[in-house]
């Protein structure tokens, strides 16, 4: 096996063992970009100087007696988080020539924890898209099948992981854009609960669910970046205090009581992935637990909701990019002209059709019919989820309802690329925790299984869903 395919766990023991060295595992993840991106295109910047000067650091702390969980390890970074002195893009021209001047402060804390950063990653033009077809700087490919999609919008971390070009990947999940792409590239993808990791430095899209988490090979090298990148932030107000993340390994599933939402089994569902999801839930009832079938009533307005709530916010954060302060800049004669040539030109087509639809339900008039409207909905889809959660652990569903589709095939469909969140929308609004894990093939494609649980139950959640991890194998591509 070559270093870059080991896992954080697996690397962890070898690092602390000296069997390897961080500048090691570091080299060969940098070899696996080189081989591998021209293919699919996953990065947008590599930092090779600065990641192997942050390795010899961290061979230096490991010789002189120094742990700890991401010590040594490599990742990649989604290009719309802030890493300073990187390129953060956002996958649009507006950003094309923007340095970030400071870290987020999720980065801040992987970077005291001695991860090492190795660059940035493709995305949907500010995360608006469920394709990664959307960046301004060309798509990414699925490494299962290089002519379709991978996901998105955090498509670039997905398909990074997928072909082992780092050992984690960090994403942002605003509306299912970790859950997505992780479910067709065949990783482990992580949405934590709202407020249990930090949101400064991110570039918003929808304040409100925006939520940073990891892409990982599997559910407890989940577990372990988790517990370093979340923590109450002074400069984040919706961050949360918590219970410090205490993963568990277990023997069976007894005693636990799995729900499974009538809701998530719908007309439009494929049918492949709605057997190979069927299979790991009986999987699930043969280790011991106890399948309840539940209703979720509201979960059909979901998408509904989010795409009037999320333009909403995304007209309102991106009024900042202007021209004027940072960003694209145009020419023009007067002021109005201005605004309308560096927005016109520094914006892609879903960004501008998310901030004309937002504007459009913030405006006086239908204020009161679209925007009150869908925050009440929200309450009532997050009502029941609460409601659920009496009778039930967590909740099992698809991620998606279909496998990876063929590039270009939906993308000029709005309606049809809204519909991708359709099962991953409302645990986004009601700020619960989620992941995907690979649950196998159909059609040589992977299929993911949704896990769903009540807010800030990530430890109980990532339990649950190691134990099923552990039952499954790998998957690998052959790129």
């Amino acid at each position: 096996m070559k270093l870059n395919q080991l896992t954080i766990q697996e690397a962890r023991q070898k690092l602390d063992q000296g069997e390897i060295t961080a500048v090691d595992l570091t080299q060969a993840c940098l070899e696996r970009i080189k081989e591998v991106n021209g293919k699919i295109h996953a990065c947008l910047a590599v930092d090779e100087v600065g990641a192997l000067a942050q390795a010899v650091v961290a061979d230096k702390k490991i010789l002189s007696g120094q742990t700890g969980p991401l010590l040594g390890i490599p990742y990649l970074l989604k290009d719309n988080i802030l890493a300073k002195g990187l390129p953060a893009t956002a996958g649009s021209k507006m950003l094309e020539n923007y340095i970030a001047p400071y870290d987020a402060t999720i980065v801040k804390r992987l970077r005291k924890a001695g991860a090492i950063l190795l660059g940035k990653t493709n995305l949907d033009e500010f995360a608006h898209g469920a394709s990664t077809e959307y960046s301004a700087f060309g798509p990414t490919h699925n490494p299962w099948d290089t002519k379709r999609v991978p996901g998105g919008s955090s498509g670039g971390s997905a398909a990074a992981v997928a072909t082992d070009m780092c050992l984690f990947a960090l994403g942002t999940d605003t509306g299912g854009s970790i859950r997505h792409p992780a479910a067709l590239c065949g990783v482990v993808g992580y949405k934590p609960s709202y407020g249990l990791c930090s949101r400064f430095g991110l570039i918003a899209m929808t304040s409100s669910t925006d939520v940073p988490g990891p892409l990982t090979k599997t559910v407890e090298d989940a577990a372990m970046v988790l517990s370093v990148m979340s923590g109450q932030d002074k400069q984040d107000g919706t961050t949360v205090r918590s219970k410090a993340l205490a993963f568990e390994s277990l023997k069976d599933l007894s005693g636990l009581k799995i729900g499974v939402p009538k809701e998530y089994f719908i007309d439009g569902l494929s049918e492949g992935v709605a057997k190979r999801v069927k299979e790991a839930i009986a999987e699930l009832k043969q280790a011991g637990a106890g399948i309840v079938d539940v209703s979720l009533p509201h979960t059909k307005y979901g998408v509904s909701v989010y795409y009037i709530i999320t333009p909403c916010e995304i007209s309102s954060n991106l009024a900042r990019f202007d021209g004027l302060r940072f960003g694209h800049q145009g020419e023009a004669k007067d002021l109005l002209e201005y605004y309308a040539q560096t927005r016109g030109e520094g914006f892609g087509p879903e960004v501008k059709r998310r901030i004309m639809l937002g504007t459009y339900a913030l405006s006086s008039g239908y204020y009161d019919a679209y925007y009150l409207q869908a925050q009440k909905v929200r309450t009532k889809i997050t009502q029941d989820f609460d409601k659920v959660f009496q009778q039930v652990d967590l909740l099992v569903a698809p991620t998606t309802p279909q496998t990876a589709f063929v590039l270009g095939q939906q993308d000029k469909d709005p309606l049809k690329m809204y519909l991708e969140d359709i099962f991953l929308t409302p645990s986004s609004l009601a700020g619960l925790p989620a992941l995907s894990v690979p649950c196998g093939l159909f059609a040589d494609l992977p299929v993911g299984l949704q896990f769903i649980g009540p807010k800030l139950s990530d430890s109980k959640l990532l339990t649950i869903a190691s134990f099923y991890d552990k039952l499954s194998r790998r998957l690998v591509p052959e790129i």
